[in-house]
């Protein structure tokens, strides 16, 4: 049977064809489909996990347990599970066990271009990289099976074309994978200095025997054509290459690490030109520049961004590429903007208005830098908002600490901000944490978190009381608010930057994309009470347009949240089909 899947869909297929028993994730783009679509196999046990260090941890209990595990992360994820990385490299497994990491060349969701195949280099750990959704489902199979041959993890990375194209993919069966059994063995666990020396030992045993493997594996195939021209590469880039180049001679690189080094050399041998073709940063290139061979690579191509068959033609075939149906009208830009009825617009309005320092964090959120809310100072990774407030008033005393917020959602809170506001309270700071709490984990497309109470299968489970949580570490003022109450959330910021101790702030109203949220309907403005004070404006809500002459609502976008009526100091605003009946 062949089906048409995203790449993060054939990997969950993969998965479930290789036997796997346990799937743990955060959701992160452009990875997150990987485990939605595992979940839909009830055979597998699937969760969303706290953070992605936990989601590596449990997976790799359950490899040690005898079971095929899989967890999955986007790249800025992989550094938060670096730590459990390095020292699985030198337990190795016991069932196998694959680590998905999909990379953003373009930052299309991220706030870095991380290249994730120095983290492979750097822990030891073999890296396969697939090309389309066919390979997407066949290698996470092979890694598996490479994993327990070679007793070590392995990592499959994607990059976001692939997680996100889609390509028809041959369906196998599942294998009926039996769990292996589990022996106690501390000198291979347990890993103690003594221990953690002779494990050493076996992982440069086994990155010998990878290497030669990796010369002879199906995973890298030459393909000849011309041989006035020879192209290494790998992943989408070999898509990219094949479309630029046509007939010419490609290494086709399935495994990135460790690299082919004689296969790489044989083909050098027979080509007259060797180019590196590759994303982001010139790793397969400087490999194989220490191996004594010339190939032109970053000296054309970039290092920052995306590539491209138009770009790659561009830079090293020295052909313009025609455009055949130009756009004559400059495209207006389109940022991304926080959704109508957003429960973190009213926040923002308040923030802005007490022209507070803002210590923002990872989420929908983060928009709240932009105009014309721009009530947001810094964003730098998961969590970071807590304990940046924090340095900040160590930085410049508690006066500062006075007009500083920090701020992050429920699920980014659980994930790496409670560690955070027990520094503050341990350290005797005067931070206020903001927590917005729209009861579920709204940037990469809703999913539960533990604040939820539902898992990743829609299960109820047991709901983190945040409240009750705050208040365990020692935050002895906690206050939850409805951020489109706007007075109160205003008097209670207030209170809560003056105090001389830490606080909580819960700000508490559900995403408005939810399904059981629910409005009254589109508002409109009418026009002979209007006067035009734009302060409708100052929310930044999509659906109310400057239209010059008058302010107007846009009924297709407005959900009717009513907090712009909250502005509105002659109450202009009304719901839509009032003006007229």
């Amino acid at each position: 049977m062949r089906k048409l899947m995203l790449g993060n869909e054939a990997v969950a297929r993969g998965a479930y064809e290789a036997g796997v028993t346990v799937a743990a994730a955060y959701p992160g783009t452009p990875s997150t489909e990987i485990t939605e679509n595992i979940a839909k196999y009830d055979e597998i046990y699937s969760e969303w996990s706290p953070n992605e260090k936990v989601s590596l941890e449990v997976a790799i209990g359950a490899s040690i347990a005898g079971a095929r595990a899989i967890c999955s992360m986007k790249h800025v994820g992989l550094n938060v599970a670096a730590d459990p990385l390095f020292t699985v490299s030198y337990t190795g497994v016991n069932g196998g066990l694959v680590i998905m990491v999909a990379d953003d060349p373009g930052m299309h969701s991220s706030q870095n271009e991380q290249d994730s195949r120095f983290y492979a280099r750097a822990s030891k750990v073999p890296m396969l990289e697939p090309a389309d959704s066919q390979e997407c489902k066949d290698y996470v199979k092979m890694a598996f099976e490479l994993s327990e041959k070679f007793d070590c993890p392995m990592f499959v990375r994607l990059s976001t074309r692939i997680a996100h194209s889609q390509s028809v993919v041959e369906l196998g069966d599942k294998v009926e994978y039996q769990l292996k059994e589990y022996k106690k063995n501390f000198d291979k666990y347990v890993m103690m200095p003594a221990m953690a020396r002779k494990r050493h030992v076996e992982v440069e045993k086994r990155m010998a025997a990878l290497r030669e493997f990796s010369n002879t594996t199906e995973l890298n195939r030459i393909e000849w054509g011309n041989k006035e021209i020879g192209i290494i590469t790998s992943g989408i880039a070999y898509q990219y290459a094949r479309e630029a180049f046509g007939d010419v001679s490609y290494l086709k690189l399935g495994m990135v690490h460790p690299l082919p080094e004689k296969l790489i050399a044989d083909f050098a041998k027979e080509v007259k030109a060797l180019y590196v073709v590759e994303e982001l940063e010139p790793f397969i290139e400087n490999q194989v520049k220490k191996l004594g061979i010339q190939v032109i690579g970053k000296d054309k191509l970039p290092v920052i961004g995306e590539l491209g068959a138009q770009l790659i033609s561009e830079k090293i075939l020295n052909k313009k590429i025609e455009v055949k149906s130009p756009i004559n009208d400059v495209v207006p830009v389109r940022p991304p903007v926080m959704c109508p009825g957003c429960p973190h617009r009213g926040m923002f309005h308040v923030l802005k208005k007490l022209k507070l320092v803002v210590s923002g964090d990872i989420g929908c959120y983060t928009l709240g830098a932009l105009p014309p809310t721009e009530a947001m100072d810094t964003c730098v990774c998961m969590g970071a908002s807590v304990s940046g407030a924090h340095g900040m008033e160590k930085a410049r005393g508690k006066d500062f600490a006075k007009k500083t917020v920090a701020i992050l959602g429920d699920s980014t809170f659980i994930h790496s901000g409670i560690t955070g506001l027990i520094d503050i309270v341990y350290n005797k700071g005067n931070s206020t944490v903001i927590i917005l709490d729209n009861s579920i984990t709204g940037m990469t497309g809703h999913q539960h978190n533990p604040t939820t109470g539902f898992t990743i299968k829609g299960e109820p489970a047991k709901q983190v009381d945040l409240v009750k949580l705050a208040q365990a570490v020692g935050v002895e003022r906690v206050a939850v608010v409805d951020p489109f109450d706007i007075k109160e959330f205003e008097k209670v910021v207030k209170q809560e930057i003056a105090a001389e101790e830490p606080s909580v702030i819960i700000s508490q109203r559900p995403c408005a994309l939810l399904k059981n949220v629910q409005f009254d309907g589109p508002l409109t403005i009418n026009n002979e009470k209007c006067k035009k004070c734009k302060l409708c404006l100052a929310i930044g809500c999509p659906a109310i347009v400057d239209k010059g002459d008058k302010i107007e609502i846009n009924e297709a976008l407005c959900v009717g949240c009513k907090l712009c009526t909250k502005l509105c100091n002659i109450n202009a605003i009304e719901k839509a089909g009032d003006l007229n009946g």
